[in-house]
């Protein structure tokens, strides 16, 4: 019976799972590495720091299982989007990757939008507008602001590539993190050569593009050697993040919508057409099913913003998680829970990023409204939360908007684990949400994909039908509902109202 890898290159972390062939999970493992941000917007990371923690998290699910080489069946992979490595002729890497979160490019995205005659020009060619944290602008910016690193560069790889190319010596992608480059034609399911073209980017610095559960390479000797693997294991193509994340969740067939809570928050629709939201406040890629589709609503500062006031605010709970021996965001969630649904009308705009869906906007920022003199800790806790909340809310009224079912929403990421984050996306969203047996995202729909790939099942609908079940659901409770109800509207009108501020607060602190 053969094994899989999933290995997923997260922001905060890589994470490696070895999943049985009948979909039960053998062992996890995860390596944190640092993220860098050398100036204000900016986002980097070492590609080094992701091999590591590849060959780090390779190792302790072998030892952890107690796997031999020959049982690995094949490896998948699944990383952060949008990401940048630029390599020399060398196949060195040039200057630190630029990330996803990343907000440099502003100038960049109007240039592209320029170049080809607008931005419904470029949603017609591409089936997106110009974002900062896309993959195109990031090429531009490094031609237009490190000339002389531009000049070097001779392949343009995502993270997860990165890594399959340290795995296999081969320079590939897969259809759906290469829709996040802002550079493939999405219908089409290939690179957007007139746009390329258009934008001066020689084709032949971009990876070959496979469908995500197509075989792209082997592990050569060198490679496996250092994993403890054997030479020959296939390498499939994989998937970005969330594709990989949502085929781990099952999002496989039209009406089954996920909602991802982690670093950055995604609803995810599968679709199996092309389905273009004409404003552009949502993505449309090419989905990990071979020949399928998905829209993708992205919140930059989910779970990311609870995290930010864990490492900045919460150093008591931190202590006195050290002491329990608990994780603090325990401590932090029991200290919510001790607010009503509502806070009693304080919000917190959670654009500590700026914000992707629906408002493209890299200006805006996170902030307190409605302090007053009954607010307290807990109080501060809960907006925060609810803020991220309402905002994958914004995600799913776009999706809405454009007449895709939502039968169903299933859950994940950090704020799947927790049942009052749970119970406060079912009375956010207004819907009863669901849980899977699987808890492991993009690590194990990468992990699927390798099974599918190397023939233990027919497609990758097959193998989540096969392994992805729902093991418990949340309904939304009447009160809570009722106050969100009410609360959201408002939630909305106060970007609206700050959204010219925001700029002007971006000017003060790029002259200061």
């Amino acid at each position: 019976m053969a094994v899989f890898l999933g290995i997923d290159v997260g922001t905060s972390g890589t994470k490696t799972l070895a999943m049985h062939e009948d979909g039960s999970i053998l062992a996890v493992a995860t390596a944190e590495y640092p993220l860098s941000s050398p100036k204000p917007g900016w986002s980097e990371q070492d590609p080094e720091d992701w091999w590591e923690a590849v060959q780090t998290t390779v190792k302790k699910v072998l030892k952890s299982a107690k796997i031999k080489p020959d049982d690995i069946g094949g490896i998948g992979l699944s990383g952060q989007m949008h990401g940048s490595v630029f390599l020399d002729k060398q196949q060195a890497v040039i200057r630190p990757a630029i990330l996803w979160n990343d907000q440099r490019t502003t100038q960049e995205c109007a240039d592209i939008e320029h170049k080809v005659g607008g931005r419904a020009k470029l949603i017609e060619m591409v089936a997106n507008p110009a974002l900062t944290g896309f993959t195109a602008p990031k090429i531009l910016w490094l031609k237009n602001h490190e000339p002389k690193n531009y000049a070097r560069v001779a392949h343009i790889l995502l993270p997860k590539d990165y890594v399959r190319f340290r795995l296999t010596g081969e320079f590939a992608t897969d259809v759906s993190d290469a829709s996040g480059t802002l550079l493939l034609d999405v219908r089409a399911r290939q690179w957007c050569k007139p746009l390329i073209d258009r934008l001066d980017i020689k084709i032949s610095t971009l990876p070959k593009v496979y469908e995500s559960e197509d075989i792209t390479g082997e592990l050569t000797e060198a490679s496996a050697k250092l994993l403890g693997l054997k030479k020959g294991v296939p390498v499939v193509g994989g998937a970005g993040d969330q594709a990989a994340g949502a085929v781990g969740n099952g999002i496989v067939k039209r009406g089954i919508i996920s909602a991802t809570m982690g670093t950055s928050g995604v609803v995810f629709a599968h679709s199996d057409d092309v389905q273009i939201d004409p404003a552009g406040r949502i993505h449309t890629f090419c989905h990990a099913v071979r020949g399928k589709w998905h829209v993708m609503g992205v919140v930059l500062s989910a779970g990311g913003s609870l995290q930010w006031y864990r490492n900045q605010l919460a150093q008591a709970e931190i202590n006195d998680g050290k002491k329990l021996k608990t994780d603090p965001y325990n401590l932090i969630t029991e200290q919510a829970a001790e607010a009503p649904p509502g806070c009693e009308g304080l919000f917190f705009l959670p654009y500590l990023t700026g914000e992707r869906t629906p408002h493209a906007d890299p200006y805006a920022r996170a902030c307190w409204i409605g302090l007053s003199l009954r607010h307290n800790r807990s109080h501060m806790i809960r907006s925060i939360m609810e803020g991220a909340t309402y905002a994958m809310r914004d995600c799913l009224e776009v999706i809405n908007s454009m007449n895709i079912p939502i039968r169903e929403i299933r859950l994940s990421g950090g704020g799947a684990r927790s049942d009052f984050w749970r119970q406060m996306q079912a009375d956010v969203y207004g819907r009863r949400v669901s849980i899977i047996n699987a808890d492991e995202g993009p690590a194990f729909g990468a992990a699927l994909l390798a099974a599918s790939g190397t023939g233990k099942y027919k497609s990758v609908v097959e193998a989540c039908g096969a392994t992805v079940k729902v093991i418990a659901s949340t309904d939304p409770q009447a009160e809570a509902k009722r106050i969100y109800t009410k609360s959201y509207p408002m939630y909305g009108k106060l970007y609206k109202a700050l959204k010219n501020e925001f700029v002007d607060i971006a000017k003060i602190v790029s002259e200061s």
